[in-house]
């Protein structure tokens, strides 16, 4: 999410307009739910996916088209190819599409693109709203944020709104569907932070498929040979602290905060480790061998801490795929935070 939108506003800002495809709506067995959106640049290059396939050349072709004409397109595509009307997709089921004219010459559309883009660094949680109606070519877009509203259009009022998004607790996309009238509904949410202990090798995988699955990323080691942005392109913030005890002093972590242990030393574990289990955050990681546990939650007990505190720690780390290598690793930590993030979102 947080990569299209960068991408839709550096569009915007340069002057370019561009078509914008968001499926809304699937029914039965279907390659992306609802949610999944593509940006169709002028020069027929493509951001993100709907499902990829024929579909996706078919919503490619209607974008073309929006781009020509600045119209928007809204077309329910049925996969089956047991259907007369179907595209001949093994998936079977059918999705609903919505391609938009996001045009540049429309200053209001940059102001949204640029809000979305800072309630999403700073963890603020808001609702981009799409209106459109069934015969109608026309998107009205409101981002709605702690009661503040962006809109290119003035047709819904902030009670309209704050009723819209009342049981909109989830990060996933909703849609109300009305006689003539519908409305998507996205949360732009926090989607978490992830502090990774540690500049080394794993870290350095596991920041780059952190930032691209949406988690602000933070870089926290006291090496600044290792922690630098020319080794962590991709993470949103490098601190690098002067020791491990006291780093915790610059952090406010709470149900939102996942924290990664993988320092370069058993002492460093440890020592974040004993400063994680103070903390209200979701997920606490830790990588090491079944002795190292052993040997680090007794020095922990020795501190006070209980069997209860013990059972937050995900160690083994990641999700078990026999991972050996830094990338395999790395992958097998960014699942885990995947499916602990989904449980709390649902």
């Amino acid at each position: 999410m947080k990569e299209l939108y960068n991408e839709g506003y550096e569009l915007l800002n340069k002057g370019e307009s561009f078509a914008l495809a968001t499926l809304y709506n699937s029914q039965g067995s279907v390659p992306r739910t609802a949610g999944a959106k593509m940006i169709l640049k002028n020069d027929n290059s493509i951001i993100g996916t709907v499902g990829g396939g024929y579909l996706e050349a078919l919503v490619i072709k209607d974008g073309k088209e929006v781009l020509k004409t600045g119209r928007t397109i809204q077309k329910n595509y049925k996969l089956s190819s047991k259907d007369k009307d179907g595209i001949d997709m093994i998936c079977g089921g059918d999705v609903s599409v919505l391609v938009e004219y996001v045009d540049a010459n429309l200053p209001m559309n940059l102001d949204i693109y640029k809000e979305i883009i800072n309630c999403v660094d700073k963890g603020y949680k808001a609702f981009f709203i799409k209106q459109f109606k069934n015969k109608s070519k026309d998107v009205h877009r409101y981002l709605f944020n702690d009661g503040k509203i962006l809109s290119d259009h003035n047709d819904m009022s902030i009670v309209d709104i704050k009723k819209i998004i009342k049981e909109s607790h989830t990060r996933d996309l909703k849609v109300v569907m009305q006689e003539n009238n519908n409305i998507i509904i996205e949360p732009i949410c926090n989607c978490g932070i992830v502090y990774i202990f540690g500049a080394g090798h794993i870290s350095q995988k596991l920041a780059d498929l952190a930032s691209r699955i949406d988690f602000k990323t933070i870089i926290v080691d006291d090496r600044i040979e290792f922690a630098n942005k020319d080794r962590f392109p991709l993470a949103d913030e490098i601190k690098v602290i002067e020791n491990f005890d006291t780093c915790f002093n610059n952090f406010v972590m709470d149900n939102d905060s996942y924290i990664v242990i993988v320092t370069r030393g058993h002492s460093h574990d440890y020592t974040v480790l004993r400063e994680s289990l103070k903390t209200d955050a979701r997920y606490i990681g830790m990588i090491g061998s079944k002795k190292k546990r052993k040997t680090t939650y007794r020095a922990l007990e020795r501190d006070g801490f209980s069997m209860k505190d013990f059972e937050r720690v995900y160690n083994p780390i990641g999700v078990e795929i026999h991972a050996e290598t830094p990338e395999e690793i790395a992958i097998s930590i960014a699942a885990e935070l995947i499916k602990v993030r989904g449980e709390k979102m649902k």
